[in-house]
């Protein structure tokens, strides 16, 4: 037991998590939504809820929003809330999970973000971990955000946030069962996680699935790419948990020959596969813009109609 958690809410979060009982499965192609902003530069509520309808066409097994692809920090809190009702209430009717992102530079405001995440019937919530390098002060923030709530937490781990702290965050928060790893070179650290929880921490990568089919090979849970493509994604794990290793393999070609356009033109790369896909009608950012050039775009669409026959919405 530890502060913030009562009796009654240990029991039952005990209950939840040795029967498994979260109702959509939370491992697969997770892709990062991205936030999309019409011509004025406000947040397009009715793109962001077609982007998760369009996710779940893909086949993707869940969807997650916002986080650092989404411009998180660039978003106010009327827009966080608004975007997590409208992902939340598109995705009950959906099959795939919802994960929503809760992280905040105040502790406090992280713990009501979880909260509503709750309220609005979240599969799980996410964090980004705090801007400091104390693994104390990143440990009570996690417990802050983990006994918010009921819901599983991914820990999404970046800059210097090493495996000891994710051990250690897994035994002594009951929620957080599961880490989108970006710090370091995954690869290298999956055998360590797995070990040190005896398989029970949930282990999914980021960086645009670039080394899926080792992932896989390895004991991931699963990945967190961009959305444009993740029709590619999902087919890819599908295929390759499906025991169809060499289909598999085929398939990531595709992406990486896609992911390889979408890399050199920042956000703008990452939204305009949208546009051309009829998800969003701009591809406007609020950071990282002005990269995407004539050329950039005409590669982009040659990437489009080069997966067409692989494509599923």
């Amino acid at each position: 037991m530890y502060a913030g958690i009562s009796r009654r809410h240990f029991l039952a979060l005990c209950g939840s998590l040795a029967t498994g009982a979260t109702e959509k499965p939370l491992r697969g192609i997770f892709p990062i939504a991205q936030s999309p902003f019409n011509d004025k530069g406000a947040l397009d509520l009715e793109a962001l809820a077609a982007q998760i309808r369009f996710l779940d066409r893909c086949g993707a097994h869940g969807a997650v929003w916002p986080q650092l692809a989404s411009e998180w920090d660039t978003l106010s809190n009327r827009e966080r809330m608004e975007g997590a009702e409208a992902i939340a209430a598109t995705g009950r009717k959906l099959k795939l999970a919802v994960v929503l992102g809760v992280q905040s530079p105040d502790p406090a405001a992280a713990v009501l973000y979880a909260q509503r995440a709750e309220r609005l019937g979240a599969d799980a919530i996410i964090s980004l971990p705090p801007k400091t390098e104390d693994p104390k002060a990143v440990l009570e923030y996690y417990k802050q955000v983990g006994s918010a709530t009921q819901l599983p937490l991914f820990a999404q781990a970046v800059g210097k946030v090493t495996p000891e702290q994710l051990l250690d965050m897994y035994r002594t928060i009951p929620t957080l069962r599961y880490v989108k790893d970006e710090a370091g070179q995954p690869l290298d650290r999956i055998g360590q996680l797995l070990s040190g929880s005896e398989g029970r921490l949930k282990v999914f990568s980021g960086s645009h699935g670039r080394t899926l089919i080792e992932e896989m090979r390895r004991g991931f849970s699963g990945s967190m790419p961009a959305a444009a493509f993740a029709d590619l994604y999902a087919q890819t794990w599908d295929l390759w948990q499906a025991g169809q290793h060499k289909e598999a393999m085929e398939m990531h070609g595709r992406t990486l020959l896609v992911l390889t356009d979408m890399g050199l033109y920042g956000l703008e790369g990452l939204k305009y596969p949208l546009v051309l896909r009829g998800v969003f009608q701009t591809w406007k950012t609020r950071q990282d813009g002005g990269k995407l050039t004539e050329a950039g775009m005409k590669s982009l669409r040659e990437a489009v109609e080069f997966s067409k026959p692989f494509l599923r919405a």
